[in-house]
């Protein structure tokens, strides 16, 4: 592993270190019972607060992740690559070996009184879900709230997890000082594909009821129909279940997002097709022959046949803009005109 040396004091930390992008001091690493089969890398990082390169597709400039590696186990995640560059595996590593920032509420807190910060959005869960399984036990996002809430700083969450509905009351005190956005991850409801592709994942109804629950307590939560899988739950009964679903949880809007397959997840992605839709690899090799994406015919259709069925159902695609306060329609900074390339975990 090429960061098995990052303890404080080696003669490689300065090489290790460059390796996390000057981010990593310390590790340690353990498995635990009650998760099997799990490894945590433990790590103290230097900086929390990452720049999303210039030529990104995102809606927003700065994001926090106290974690890399997934335990939701998403075939098709696109973060999948970010492992390799750790000399880890792409595949069940990245699902089982989870590099946990340890320190990052404290590490955010100073980020934030530092006269440099000029109170940007941060987004987090867009690159592998903040509220993953490893939350229940490091906790480390109360932490991180409670440092956006004292500095009001505006800011979004991405995310499959129910454990974000733990920090419920410390997301309603950040809404009363600054912009929030809630979404919740939904791309459709049939529970026999959600077992295979999305396998550590709360099922789709149990996240549904994450957006009820926010609801009900007047905390506005957007959900990211991501993603459309093409061939698996693009059919139109298909689509007409999830938004039907997606209206009845009350949500305040819902962003369809075709899947994506960029290298490392393309592979992955490719290998459990074979497996378990065989006769659908020749498709998908059609499909996605120019590259990552879809073609925008097939992006353009599934988005205006969603949006359609969002108006039938009465709730609204969401707009373009800044991110609003939670308890207002919309998550951040999604637009509508043109399929969203918003990446998802």
């Amino acid at each position: 592993m090429r960061w098995e040396n990052l303890a404080t004091g080696s003669e490689h930390s300065r090489a290790d270190a460059a390796l996390f992008g000057a981010e990593a001091v310390t590790t340690r690493t353990f498995d635990t019972p009650e998760f099997r089969g799990i490894t945590f890398h433990e790590i103290r990082a230097r900086s929390i607060v990452n720049r999303v390169p210039g030529a990104s597709r995102m809606p927003f400039e700065w994001t926090v992740n106290p974690y890399r590696g997934c335990t939701h186990a998403c075939v098709y995640c696109f973060a999948r690559k970010t492992h390799s560059y750790l000399d880890l595996d792409t595949g069940l590593g990245f699902d089982s070996q989870i590099v946990v920032k340890v320190n990052a509420p404290g590490l955010l807190r100073r980020q934030l009184a530092s006269r440099r910060w000029q109170g940007e959005h941060i987004a987090m869960g867009t690159n592998v879900d903040c509220y993953q399984r490893a939350e229940g036990r490091y906790r480390l996002m109360p932490g991180i709230l409670a440092a956006l809430r004292d500095h009001a700083n505006p800011f979004s969450i991405l995310t499959k997890g129910t454990l974000v509905l733990r920090d419920l009351e410390l997301l309603k005190q950040a809404a009363e000082v600054t912009d929030v956005g809630i979404s919740v991850s939904v791309g459709f409801t049939d529970e026999r594909l959600w077992r295979t592709v999305e396998p550590g994942a709360p099922a789709p109804e149990r996240r549904l009821e994450v957006v009820r629950t926010l609801a009900a307590h007047g905390v506005g939560c957007g959900v990211l129909m991501a993603p459309v899988i093409p061939f698996l739950s693009d059919g139109p009964d298909q689509l007409r279940a999830t938004v039907r679903a997606i209206a009845t949880a009350g949500a305040t809007s819902v962003t369809p997002l075709v899947l994506h397959l960029r290298p490392g997840a393309r592979e992955w992605f490719m290998s459990w097709l074979g497996r378990h839709h065989p006769h659908l690899v020749n498709r998908y090799e059609r499909l996605y022959a120019e590259g990552a994406y879809a073609p925008k015919w097939y992006q353009r259709r599934i988005t205006r046949q969603v949006h359609d069925l969002a108006r039938e159902y009465g709730i609204g695609p969401t707009r373009a803009g800044t991110p609003r306060r939670a308890g207002t329609p919309g998550p951040a900074g999604a637009p509508v005109s043109e399929p969203t390339q918003l990446t998802l975990v």
